[in-house]
C-alpha cells in the first residue's frame, strides 16, 4: 500500500468558482496502513532458545530434521512471548512438527485456551549431513562450506541440504493455506529462524538470506491479502528486555 500526501493548503481557489469546487482546507494527514477487509495477519514468531549442542550427544532427529528441546532460556523468551500477544486478538496458533515451536506456543495456548495446530511445512529447513546440531559447529568454526553457503545463499551448498526452491515453495504453501483459512483473523505462527526468512524474502521479494537471523522468540508479521503479502515487521525483541 503506498501512502499519498497532499500538503498544500489550497492556495489559489479563493475566487468563487474556487471555493464552490475545492473544500475550505485541503490540508490531510499521511494515509496509515490498513489490514484490507478479509486479509489475514500473522504473526510469526521464532521458538525459544533451545538446549546447547554436544557432539557427544547430537540432537534426536525427527523425520531428518534436528529436534532440540527448549533451554532454560528459552522457557523464558516463551513466557515473555505470551506476556505480549495474551493481550491482543489471537484467532489460531500453528506450530511446526518440532518439538521447540510447540514448548514455545505452549505458555500463550495455556493463557488463551486455544489447541496449536501443527503445520509441519513450516519446519526449518533440512540441513542434511549438518542435521542433529552439527550446523552450529560448521558456522561457529567458520566452516569453509558454510562460508559458501552464507556468501552464495544457498542451503543446498551444505551436503544433502534442502535446495532453495523447495524450502521456499513448502513455506510459501503453508502460509497461503493459513491466510486462506483465517479470512479476517490474525493468527499467531511459531516456526523457525529460516522459516520466518524465508517467508519475509518470499513477501518482499529479496535476496534469499536478507532477513535471516531473527533472534530467539523474536516477532515478526506480515498480512497476506489474496496474492499480495506485506511486511510489516521484523524482529520485534521490545518484550524479551
Amino acid at each position: 500500500m503506498s501512502a499519498i500526501e497532499v500538503d498544500d493548503a489550497g492556495e489559489g481557489s479563493d475566487t468563487a468558482e474556487g471555493a464552490s469546487a475545492v473544500p475550505a482546507t485541503r490540508a490531510h494527514r499521511q494515509v496509515r496502513f490498513e489490514v484490507p477487509a478479509g486479509a489475514s495477519e500473522i504473526v510469526l514468531v521464532r521458538h525459544g532458545e533451545t538446549i546447547a549442542w554436544d557432539p557427544e550427544t547430537p540432537f534426536p532427529l525427527l523425520d531428518g530434521h534436528g529436534d532440540p528441546e527448549l533451554g532454560p532460556e528459552g522457557i523464558e523468551q516463551a513466557a515473555r512471548v505470551a506476556e505480549r500477544l495474551a493481550s491482543g486478538q489471537v484467532d489460531a496458533i500453528y506450530v511446526t512438527s518440532l518439538r521447540r515451536t510447540a514448548e514455545t506456543a505452549a505458555p500463550l495456548a495455556a493463557r488463551l485456551g486455544l489447541e496449536p495446530i501443527v503445520e509441519a511445512r513450516l519446519r526449518e529447513v533440512n540441513l542434511g549431513e549438518w542435521e542433529g546440531g552439527l550446523y552450529r559447529l560448521k558456522v561457529l568454526t567458520a566452516d569453509p562450506v558454510a562460508m559458501e553457503m552464507i556468501t552464495r545463499e544457498r542451503w543446498d551448498v551444505v551436503p544433502g541440504a534442502e535446495t532453495n526452491e523447495a524450502f521456499a515453495a513448502r513455506a510459501a504453501a503453508a502460509i497461503t493455506d493459513i491466510a486462506a483459512g483465517h479470512p479476517g483473523e490474525r493468527v499467531v505462527v511459531f516456526s523457525h529462524g529460516g522459516t520466518i526468512g524465508t517467508i519475509l524474502s518470499v513477501a518482499s521479494g529479496s535476496r534469499p538470506f536478507a532477513f535471516l537471523g531473527s533472534d530467539n522468540g523474536a516477532i515478526s508479521t506480515i498480512v497476506v491479502s489474496g496474492d499480495k503479502w506485506h511486511v510489516r515487521g521484523f524482529n520485534d525483541v521490545s518484550h524479551l528486555g
